[in-house]
């Protein structure tokens, strides 16, 4: 398993990587795509979406179950990874890369620092 240093993560095993401009890029972690297997479908609120932290704003499913994906953070859907409709396995084949999943724009910065870091996701997960 891999958690990068450069990314703040969620007890829902959310990833979230601060793009420095206001947005940020939102994906599950490797060991939650782990977990749900085979990943078959991805679900995501579409552009101008907007949440409030810890709010569903999608959904995966996989072959033995569908989980909801949970804000990180309060924003407003920026852009859709369109990948993930044709190829939904990249969640598994590369979780922090082309696995993406939302870019957002930031509501409130502030809440990126409530995050976990990647030590401190590893201990939860471990």
């Amino acid at each position: 398993m891999s958690y990068p240093s450069d990314l703040k993560y969620t007890k829902e095993h959310e990833w979230i990587r601060d793009n420095g401009d206001g947005t940020a890029t939102i994906g599950v972690t490797d060991f939650a795509q782990s977990e749900l297997g085979d990943i078959v479908f991805v679900e995501i609120e579409p552009e101008g979406f907007e949440f409030d932290k810890d709010e569903v704003f999608g959904t995966v499913e996989a072959v033995k179950t569908v989980s909801e994906l949970y804000a990180p953070v309060s924003g407003e859907v920026a852009e859709v990874n369109e990948e993930l409709e044709m190829e939904p396995e990249l969640v598994n084949d590369d979780p922090y890369g082309d696995g993406w999943m939302a870019k957002i724009k930031v509501e409130d910065a502030s809440q990126l620092d409530e995050l976990m870091s990647a030590d401190e996701y590893k201990e939860i997960v471990a």
